[in-house]
């Protein structure tokens, strides 16, 4: 069995920025250290972290008056930052950067008084955070057939922002139908679906092409670890998500000669790992890499935990 490990893969910029500022915090601080919601959406991650002296909470009145409090890759909004400050917290913000590029975008076209739509997921933390920053203008769709729906007060008064980890080629499509109902429709200068998740879509578009079976490592909360199995099925590959080698089905591999793994941004290399080492235990295996390029982004830390 040939074993191909697609790259990029893996951690993005934010998400090691994130889990490195719970790990400064915890060496600096001491524990424990609240984190709101997820810091990540990883379980491996989130149990690490909390093995650590993290502690996840989903509401901030669970966070004791004068800790420590992170908020997480996927971002607030502004009625979470009062909260915290009525509650004397000491607030370290691992944003990812991307996602608070979308806040000021939302603030900026909603300070014109424009109608805003965001493209994203109902109930996932990002697209709620974003939601937060300008509630009387935004609008969310996920959908070809709700951009083709919605109604907005003024057609020439209106913009449109995404969430960072959506199918590009599905956003694309949204995207355009938007433009179709609302030829006067405004965007960010620059699209808002972050790097690390465009190149991992690119990398599995190319590399899924080739192979009997798609692995994916990353939770089913992870929303860019899901769009890359929708990429691979749709594409007509046979893709499965797993979180960890755990998941693995021996059923999955009959008659398969070529298996490509890759991994969500959310997910450590650790994971993708112990899937090989599972594969290698059961098969004869030649393990290569093989990918579109080299990321080497990198965030800064948070002020307080630098």
């Amino acid at each position: 069995m040939q074993i191909i490990l697609a790259r990029p893969r893996g951690f993005c910029a934010g998400v090691e920025r994130a889990i490195k500022s719970v790990e400064r915090a915890i060496a600096q601080y001491g524990p424990p250290v609240y984190v709101l919601n997820d810091i990540v959406h990883n379980a491996h991650v989130v149990n690490t972290l909390r093995a650590k002296g993290a502690v996840f909470v989903k509401r901030l009145r669970d966070v004791p008056h004068g800790s420590h409090l992170l908020f997480s890759a996927h971002g607030v909004s502004p009625s979470r930052w009062h909260e915290a400050k009525q509650r004397n917290l000491d607030v370290i913000d691992a944003t990812c950067p991307l996602v608070a590029k979308v806040h000021r975008e939302a603030q900026r076209f909603a300070a014109k008084n424009f109608t805003v739509i965001l493209i994203g997921e109902e109930g996932h933390d990002e697209t709620i955070g974003t939601i937060g920053w300008a509630p009387r203008h935004i609008r969310r769709i996920f959908t070809e057939d709700e951009a083709a729906a919605i109604e907005i007060p003024d057609e020439r008064k209106v913009a449109y922002i995404t969430q960072t980890t959506l199918s590009v080629d599905d956003c694309q499509k949204v995207i355009g139908a938007l433009k179709r109902r609302f030829p006067s429709i405004v965007g960010p200068s620059s699209g808002d679906i972050c790097y690390a998740t465009q190149n991992r879509q690119t990398a599995v578009n190319e590399l899924s092409l080739d192979v009997d079976l798609v692995l994916v490592v990353g939770d089913r909360e992870s929303a860019n670890s899901n769009r890359l199995a929708e990429i691979c099925r749709a594409r007509g590959s046979k893709a499965h998500l797993i979180s960890n080698s755990e998941m693995l089905d021996d059923t999955w591999f009959e008659d398969v000669e070529r298996v490509l793994i890759t991994a969500g941004a959310s997910a450590p290399e650790t994971l993708v790992q112990e899937v090989v080492q599972y594969l290698a235990a059961r098969w004869p295996c030649k393990v290569t890499e093989s990918g579109i390029m080299e990321e080497n982004v990198h965030f800064k830390l948070p002020a307080a935990v630098v």
